[in-house]
């Protein structure tokens, strides 16, 4: 056990630097996902065909393509024509385009699930489509869509692990190096899980913060976070979307 500890201390520096190059590919996926899947999701609710139709030919694509393909296209086949991409940015690409397909579905679901009600209110008060959207539809289904979005980031995490296979030495090829080291897979693999661990553990603490702020702008209660908390919503006692008049049976806008 004190060889394998030894050996641990000695592969810090290269943990450290595969947990970096880690969460290089985690945020420059969660960002460019992020924007794939407004700029798709709100395109694959468009009533005008050339936007749609494009839109959902992108995200069937992307969801039906291996993410491990779609890795090897981009660093080993985009060359052959030409195009030679750095391998960090290879990964952002890949994960980016891959969960931002996913999270493209997310996004328009939300907005759909908004009350009928809203969108109706903002169509009696003259407001434009933008604003409407801004303004009305958009924190509603921001607060509806943050759990699943959320769920995506973390899926996205673990499928930096993929990195590997174009030579890049992120955590999983670090804790390789330690496995090969030691000889103890349990001992080196275990190391990695902790760690991997720890990093989406704090992505759920940062998307619970996110919710109760967007729950709180709504006027509603904010919901549990921690791990091992489970929601559970009393249909009776939920707060109101803003401007919603129980009398009327109908919604409204702030």
């Amino acid at each position: 056990m004190n060889d394998n500890i030894d050996a641990l201390i000695a592969a810090l520096p290269d943990l450290r630097s595969g947990v970096f190059i880690t969460l290089q590919l985690t945020v420059g996926g969660v960002v460019l996902a992020f924007v794939i899947a407004i700029v798709l999701g709100l395109a694959a609710r468009s009533p005008r065909w050339p936007a749609r139709v494009p839109a959902r030919v992108l995200i069937e694509f992307f969801r039906g393509t291996s993410l491990l393909v779609q890795l090897f296209w981009f660093f080993y086949v985009m060359p052959l024509f030409g195009i030679k991409l750095d391998a960090l940015l290879c990964g952002v690409l890949a994960l980016g385009l891959n969960y931002g397909a996913y999270a493209a579905e997310v996004v328009r679901g939300s907005i759909n699930s908004v009350p009928k009600g809203q969108w109706e209110a903002a169509t009696a008060l003259s407001l434009s489509p933008v604003r409407k959207l801004r303004k009305i539809i958009w924190p509603q289904a921001w607060a509806i869509m943050i759990p699943s979005l959320a769920n995506l980031a973390v899926m996205l995490l673990k499928g930096t692990a993929v990195a590997y296979i174009i030579l890049m030495h992120d955590l999983t090829w670090e804790t390789d190096q330690l496995r090969q080291e030691t000889g103890n897979t349990f001992f080196a693999y275990g190391v990695g899980m902790i760690i991997y661990f720890l990093i989406s553990y704090a992505m759920v603490l940062g998307a619970n913060a996110l919710e109760r702020h967007a729950k709180r702008r709504l006027g509603q209660g904010p919901p549990k976070s921690g791990l091992f908390s489970v929601r559970i919503t009393d249909k009776a006692t939920t707060a109101p979307m803003p401007g919603a008049n129980a009398g009327s049976g109908g919604a409204g806008v702030a």
